[in-house]
């Protein structure tokens, strides 16, 4: 990044300031970069970039992409000692963040102090109390049919982003801490310590409002200011996106941050000196945009909102009343809605392409009550995709493995008494599914469990119309670009065999669009623990 940020410093054109000459950051050829994976962006729904008359774009985790593990390590920190200040034991302190247990949209069990990795239907695939993955039995006594009512919000919570990375870690530390401690009694729903019963629910209510202290106090935002290097990655293609954007549709941002974090953090990404030589001014970060929207309050930016106001930039307060003019540009506006947002910039529905990194209030939200066009940003999948690429081949074992167990009921019937003894290959399958699992981290993908996609990977499908690990990716397209989702059979179209068999369909055809293109199957290496079948069949 040392020699590409050295270019970015002469990227203004001297002539004209407010022009920002995007040619002079390196980058890749565009066509080329396509074929290195982590450069990709990958498609659910077919989009044409030429209908895209607007592209708004979140800030935290998506135009500012803060460092791991030293974000959520920091974030940690803060959560666990707000707790040890109200009167957690101190012997928390021990507890450092370990980045290689969270992944994101794992679901918190309120009442048992569980957390879960669940598919779309609410089947358990993952159950860990505490540190310690449970086994089959020890799963149907707690969850007796493998199944959660996910719906139920009172009781079960999703962790669904990057922000709640420590959260997740602190809910595990707490669980394992209290069932550890000799002074504590382990109980169904909690912990018993003389008069005092400590409960998941209470726990987790602690947990959020620790959460809530963190961000509203500023402790956060603080912190991350004063050690801009330390916690945010700051790319110099980051400009040169917004502006090639800019030439050829419109710009918004709409972000939950409040202005003076903003636009510290804008300041620090997109503020470049013009040239060293000219010494010509630098170029403000508003006018990479044409809207800026803070403190949306995002999901409720995408119902009935809020009041719109003018921010002050001089002091940072807002001014009275409701602001009800036409667009003003470098006017820096609070609350709102997306409604409002297309009113000002003349600009509906699907005519939005909408970036962001929040499955759910970011892309969910937008996507059912506006129509706009959605683009996911997830940096954990850079892991995902390597882990992928490295241990393919025990997915590729796992559909052999489907393949044979067929193979024993081929020639059976509702008439055939035999019953085939297929228990060495269900555990055969289990230790596989395990093995992989693993790869990606001690809570296992993001994506899938096997053969299983995820909760997380279900909403990615269905409302994410693009992802990536960047919206930087966007750079090795051109605006003119039809993006192809692909063609996905149902199971009953599959199974009829294609008349080209010289052109036979990929494999993986109804796999997610990122995985499809992995690269070459390495030897297999059965790298796979002694006794990894610790989790119930699915």
């Amino acid at each position: 990044m040392g020699s590409l940020a050295a270019e970015a410093v002469g990227i203004m054109d001297p002539e004209n300031p407010t022009k920002l000459e995007t040619e002079a950051v390196h980058l890749s050829d565009g066509g080329s970069a396509r074929n290195h994976l982590p450069n990709r962006v990958f498609v659910n729904r077919s989009l044409n970039l030429e209908n895209i008359k607007c592209y708004g774009f979140d800030m935290d985790y998506t135009l500012a992409i803060y460092k791991s593990p030293e974000y959520e390590a920091l974030g940690f920190e803060l959560l666990r000692d707000r707790l040890v200040s109200i009167g957690y034991p101190h012997e928390l302190l021990r507890y450092d963040y370990d980045p290689e247990f969270p992944t994101r949209g794992l679901v918190y069990d309120t009442m048992y102090g569980n957390l879960l990795k669940v598919d779309s239907h609410g089947n358990i695939l993952v159950c860990t109390h505490g540190f310690s993955h449970l086994k089959g039995d020890d799963i149907h006594n707690y969850y007796p049919n493998l199944f959660i009512q996910r719906d139920d919000t009172e009781r079960f919570y999703i962790l669904n982003t990057l922000f709640n990375l420590s959260e997740t870690y602190l809910y595990a530390c707490l669980v394992d801490f209290f069932t550890s401690c000799t002074r504590y009694k382990n109980c169904t729903q909690g912990f018993q310590h003389g008069d005092l019963f400590m409960s998941f629910r209470s726990m987790f209510q602690d947990v959020r409002d620790a959460m809530d202290y963190v961000h509203d106090s500023g402790s956060l935002k603080d912190r991350t200011i004063k050690a801009l290097e330390m916690y945010v990655v700051k790319d110099p293609r980051i400009p040169v996106l917004l502006s090639r954007v800019k030439e050829v549709a419109k710009v918004f941002l709409a972000t939950n941050s409040d202005y003076s974090y903003t636009d510290a953090i804008m300041k620090y990404l997109l503020e470049v000196p013009a040239s060293v030589k000219s010494g010509a001014p630098k170029r403000a970060w508003r006018s990479f945009f044409d809207l800026v929207v803070v403190d949306t309050r995002k999901p409720l930016f995408f119902g009935e909102g809020t009041v719109l106001r003018q921010v002050d930039t001089l002091t940072g307060k807002l001014r009275m009343g409701t602001y009800t003019g036409d667009l003003q540009h470098g006017t820096i506006y609070s609350g709102g809605s997306s409604d409002v947002v297309c009113d000002l910039l003349d600009v509906r529905g699907k005519e939005i392409l909408y970036v962001g990194d929040h499955i759910f209030t970011d892309i969910l939200k937008s996507k059912k009550r506006q129509g706009w066009r959605t683009f996911l940003v997830a940096p954990d999948l850079i892991k995902e995709l390597q882990v992928w690429t490295d241990k393919r081949y025990l997915f590729e074992e796992l559909k052999g493995l489907d393949v044979y167990l067929a193979e024993f009921y081929k020639h059976l019937d509702s008439g055939s008494h035999e019953r085939p003894d297929i228990s060495a290959i269900q555990t055969r399958m289990k230790m596989v599914t395990y093995g992989m699992d693993m790869c990606y981290g001690k809570m296992g993908s993001l994506l899938r469990f096997g053969s299983a996609k995820t909760l997380f990977a279900s909403q990615l499908l269905r409302y994410a119309d693009l992802y990536s690990s960047t919206c930087l990716n966007l750079l090795h397209y051109p605006f003119s670009y039809a993006f192809r989702a692909p063609l996905v059979l149902m199971p009953h179209e599959s199974s009829v065999e294609s008349p080209l068999s010289e052109h036979p369909s990929p494999a993986g055809a109804t796999m997610p669009n990122h995985l499809i293109r992995a690269l070459p199957t390495p030897n297999r290496q059965n790298n796979l623990p002694e006794n990894p079948v610790t989790l119930h069949e699915t």
